[in-house]
């Protein structure tokens, strides 16, 4: 089984990006992020005409989120993180695919910090962390996928100096991704790349694409019985070197 999560920046906008690389990638199940449209008009014609069903929570001009799963629907569980009372951001979805549960998840950005938006990524963070805890009780397969906005470890950025007051690299959004890890996740690209220095998001701005200035941002979390049937897990990086491309490039795994 192939999952993937992919930040689209746009979904309507990079609708011939995405049907492209769900043509060329195949994967069984995607979670997208940053789908940017409201639920009326998200392009489930297309999708459907890809080969895929969807399940999705949408928000215009920002946020969203999806799942799509190759000839089959998706069994939606949640379409919102539990806890956030008067939380009107859609960043949330969760369902169940041939007995895998998958969670598509669009972090909060946090900047500018320090001030509110930094202080609700940080409260997210929280209800996103106990949410998978009890995840991790009910002993099912899952996996945690989305655009995170937290860069783990300085090992997975190509250089800090222009990134040290920024929220996704602040020790408290660090501290929170650390946190999740110790529950038992494993963090499917650093499994399968201990010693490499692997991106998922090239800002559009300062050349950053085309020097490499790269971030990863986008992470697979497994569940424990999951992360034993890891096969392998790397980035599609030649997307984001496309015509319209987002600034995110998709990212994998392959359980057997």
């Amino acid at each position: 089984m192939k999952i993937a999560t992919y930040n689209v920046n746009g979904i309507n906008g990079r609708l011939p990006r995405l049907l492209e690389w769900l043509e060329e990638s195949q994967p069984d199940i995607a979670c997208l992020q940053e789908i940017k449209t409201s639920n009326e008009t998200f392009p489930l014609e297309a999708i459907h005409g890809a080969g895929y069903g969807a399940i999705w929570s949408g928000q215009k001009s920002y946020n969203g989120v999806a799942i799509l799963a190759r000839d089959a629907t998706p069994v939606e569980r949640l379409r919102e993180l539990p806890g956030g009372v008067d939380d009107t951001h859609s960043r949330y979805i969760e369902a169940e695919v041939d007995g895998v549960v998958v969670a598509s998840l669009y972090l909060p950005n946090g900047n500018p910090q320090p001030g509110p938006r930094f202080d609700y990524k940080l409260a997210w963070f929280e209800r996103f962390n106990q949410h998978a805890k009890s995840l991790l009780k009910e002993k099912r397969p899952v996996v945690l996928a989305g655009d995170y906005n937290v860069v783990p470890t300085d090992f997975d950025i190509y250089d800090t100096r222009s990134w040290l007051n920024d929220a996704l690299l602040q020790p408290e959004s660090r501290a929170a991704y650390a946190a999740l890890l110790k529950q038992g996740w494993t963090d499917a690209i650093r499994a399968k790349h201990p010693d490499e220095r692997i991106y998922t998001f090239w800002d559009y701005l300062r050349n950053r694409w085309p020097r490499n200035a790269g971030l990863r941002i986008d992470h697979l979390l497994l569940s424990p019985d999951l992360a034993a049937h890891l096969v392998d897990a790397n980035v599609d990086r030649e997307q984001r070197g496309k015509e319209k491309a987002s600034d995110h490039a998709p990212t994998w795994v392959v359980l057997g």
